[in-house]
């Protein structure tokens, strides 16, 4: 059994640099040493472990199963002894730091959230940068778990236990349109939306794994079609017409030109819609089938729980998100 009492902390620092970088060299410079000392480093490990961890190949440093086993654990908790590290030395002073925060979110979050978000910023923490990654990426989960994404946005069917949820806001979805498009003075039926090609944003099919709608990785099952399918297919199933998608994309931002001409409608969440409402001048109409509310979430891992700064940014998302039009007050 190995004992805690006599192991090297550093050693630890040096497994989870080189699990990161799959490299000797790049661990080394990553943290400041010399691929001597990592190497040493890690005889030393595999020693105290009595078990292999790294292989050489010509492809790098390849993890043993072993080592893939132990890596997540020791990783968050290295994370939770430098967050704790950092919350006694240095408390957070939204007005004077200056960090940067990683967000993954899809284009249509970036819309509605950002502009708001950032006047924030600039009144209240003029240091903080964001960088937006795209929320669309196979290894979101991956990325939060090795801490190179602080925050995800988005709608998930399942989150595993190393990760935490909070909800940002609620949404249901309608029908835009250009204006004087030919249902504009009437109530949108379902003989209308078969009449009309659709556009719909999927960021990924059976192709990419996704089942149900959701792409599952790591334990997290995010939102790929966004859209309501089944509940479009169940409204459809006794219509002598059934609607057509007509057009399908990964990002909403090209919807208004696409609509511009011709009679397209799209199906969008309603803050999206209020937003090109304003921006575009299209139209907004109500589906004429029930849509259930849905969730988006703010996903993070459970090391930055009580990290000060993070919990900063998930409150000051929470403020933005609620003064959003088209979004609903769980109930």
């Amino acid at each position: 059994m190995i004992s805690f009492d006599r192991l090297d902390l550093n050693l630890l620092r040096v497994f989870d640099a080189v699990m990161e970088e799959r490299s000797v060299l790049r661990a080394s410079q990553r943290l400041h040493l010399s691929q001597s000392a990592v190497s040493h480093a890690l005889a030393r490990l595999r020693e105290n472990l009595s078990e292999e961890i790294f292989v050489r190949t010509g492809r790098g440093m390849t993890p043993t199963d072993y080592a893939f086993e132990i890596s997540t654990p020791l990783r968050s908790a290295l994370q939770t002894i430098s967050s704790a590290l950092a919350q006694a030395s240095s408390p957070f002073q939204p007005a004077t730091v200056s960090r940067s925060f990683v967000i993954a979110a899809n284009d249509y979050v970036s819309a509605i959230l950002l502009p708001r978000f950032n006047r924030v910023l600039s009144d209240i923490a003029p240091g903080v940068d964001l960088v937006i990654r795209p929320s669309t990426r196979l290894d979101l989960a991956e990325q939060i778990d090795l801490g190179r994404i602080d925050l995800a946005i988005g709608t998930f069917d399942s989150i595993p236990e190393r990760l935490r949820s909070q909800l940002l806001l609620l949404q249901d979805e309608v029908l835009v349109m250009r204006s004087k498009h030919p249902t504009e003075a009437k109530k949108i039926g379902l003989k209308d939306m078969a009449a009309y090609p659709l556009i719909v944003v999927s960021l990924g099919g059976q192709e990419e794994g996704a089942v149900s709608g959701f792409i599952h990785e790591r334990g997290l099952g995010r939102q790929s079609e966004m859209y309501d399918r089944p509940a479009l297919e169940h409204a459809f199933q006794k219509a002598p017409a059934q609607p057509r998608r007509h057009i399908t994309i990964p990002h909403f931002m090209a919807i208004p030109a696409l609509l511009e001409d011709g009679d397209l409608m799209a199906i969008v969440p309603r803050p999206l819609a209020a937003l090109f409402a304003k921006a575009h001048g299209l139209l907004v109409k109500e589906l004429p089938y029930k849509i259930l509310p849905k969730r988006l979430d703010l996903v993070w891992h459970s090391h930055n729980d009580l990290d000060p700064a993070h919990c900063w940014l998930r409150t000051q998302l929470r403020e933005v998100a609620r003064e959003l039009p088209g979004t609903m007050l769980e109930s």
